[in-house]
């Protein structure tokens, strides 16, 4: 992946584009963020536009010359599409083909038919993880809500004890693991090794979806006893396939990049030389670009072709994966512009000298910045690539596993309450049929567990790495 080191933020945060005190530099960070919140929140502008104007009102509240912050927001933009946009653009291209062919919902219909009415919560959490992988979490929700809703039905289970781990799944996989934009962003922004954050963050992932998806489920059904909406039962997109692909090769497509990825962290860890001829090869295979793009290759023929697309349908899928994302790329890239904005200004040194005088540990200052952003708001991607930007110069010196807990702290950081400001409550509310307050209960309750459950494994894995 295309990042910028630590030495390079370092460097850049050493010689800032103004002469602005600390004071200064507060004030204009908080002013900068709350033009943001204002413009997302009060005047429902997009993302992109908000935290464009977000950066250059930070530059000027700063003091800085408008040219030099063009040029850093332009820089940061340029440097943030060029690392995350292709791997963005590959994994909706694997997430759109395992919709489309029918492949989710074959290993829906697997792990469903083996699964038994007591374990029923456990399949629905390892459904959503699987294939929650390389799907979008708004792609994911509308992929999974027909399968919650008619195993909510014919099974006749409260709707939470169903939907709550599904959600979970899919929250904890946005949130932590890469190749979503949040964590890729974030990757990208401190300089971590995405193969070791990805690592540490299934070991993360794990215990954290288990508590906020399988034991959270209980008490949420009892809290709001709901059954599923009939009228809200969509079609799945697999009902008018003649055909769909295996189980087997279908889970071994999308974990792919996954295997490939850990396979180099590993080999990295273990033999630790850049002359040794496997690392050269699993340095090139397990590289974020050739992974997902080795899996998006292979997903035509054993997904695509296996559902008896055609060239042309192929061609089709491929083209409607990408336009869906080009906001997504929009935000990502104005965010880092954002982030390269609060470097260039000073905020960076300002963040480690308030971090040494306060003694405020650097994954928890990270959590809590990145739950600020998020509760004003509402949104998770914009949360993290703030937060990155903000704490990114706290990666000098630190470790690789050091540094990969501090994305996967942010990532914790951005799941915090979601609320009336976020896209995501809005629609878990419509399809599960709830109201506000049940909505709070359940999804909103859920999402802060995740957020602090998370950050308790990531602190306690800080104390080993």
């Amino acid at each position: 992946m295309t990042s910028l080191s630590v030495e390079m933020l370092a460097a850049d945060a050493a010689e800032p584009i103004t002469s602005a005190g600390n004071a200064q530099l507060g004030i204009a960070v908080l002013a900068g963020i709350a033009v943001i919140v204002l413009l997302i929140t009060k005047f429902k502008l997009h993302a992109f536009l908000a935290l464009t104007i977000g950066s250059l009102a930070l530059g000027a509240f700063a003091g800085a010359p408008l040219a030099d912050t063009i040029k850093s927001f332009s820089t940061g933009l340029g440097n943030t599409v060029a690392g995350v946009g292709v791997l963005i653009a590959l994994g909706a291209i694997l997430g759109k083909l395992l919709a489309d062919s029918g492949g989710a919902d074959q290993i829906v219909d697997t792990i469903l038919a083996k699964a038994s009415r007591r374990s029923m919560p456990w399949a629905m959490v390892l459904i959503a993880s699987v294939i929650g992988l390389p799907l979008f979490f708004e792609v994911g929700i509308v992929l999974l809500i027909p399968v919650v809703l008619m195993v909510a039905k014919r099974g006749n289970y409260s709707l939470m004890r169903i939907g709550i781990p599904a959600l979970a799944g899919l929250s904890v996989m946005h949130g932590l693991i890469p190749p979503h934009p949040g964590p890729l962003v974030a990757i990208d922004a401190v300089g971590a090794n995405l193969g070791v954050t990805l690592a540490l963050g299934l070991v993360v992932a794990i215990p954290t979806v288990i508590i906020a998806g399988p034991v959270f489920s209980r008490y949420a059904a009892r809290w709001v006893d709901i059954q599923a909406p009939e009228h809200m039962i969509p079609t799945r997109p697999s009902e008018d396939l003649e055909k769909r692909p295996g189980f087997g090769v279908t889970v071994a497509t999308v974990m792919l990049p996954v295997v490939l990825m850990l396979v180099k962290a590993l080999v990295d860890i273990v033999v630790d030389d850049p002359e040794n001829a496997v690392q050269k090869v699993t340095d090139v295979i397990g590289s974020p670009l050739i992974a997902l793009l080795a899996a998006v290759i292979v997903a035509l023929f054993t997904l695509g072709r296996a559902a008896g697309f055609s060239k042309e349908r192929l061609s089709s899928t491929v083209e409607k994966s990408l336009a869906p994302i080009a906001g997504v790329l929009l935000i990502v890239g104005a965010g880092g512009g954002f982030k390269q904005t609060l470097i260039d200004i000073g905020v960076g040194q300002m963040i480690l000298e308030f971090s040494e005088s306060w003694s405020i540990p650097a994954l928890l200052l990270a959590w809590l910045i990145a739950v600020a952003i998020r509760l004003a708001t509402g949104s998770a991607t914009v949360a993290t690539i703030s937060a990155a930007g903000l704490v990114a110069p706290l990666a000098t010196g630190m470790s690789t596993g050091e540094t990969a807990l501090l994305v996967l702290a942010i990532g914790a950081g951005s799941l915090f309450f979601s609320h009336v400001n976020d896209a995501g409550f809005w629609l878990v509310k419509e399809y599960f049929g709830m109201n506000v307050g049940q909505t709070v209960k359940t999804w909103s309750v859920m999402e802060t567990i995740i957020s602090v459950v998370a950050l308790v494994f990531v602190l306690l894995l800080s104390l080993l790495v």
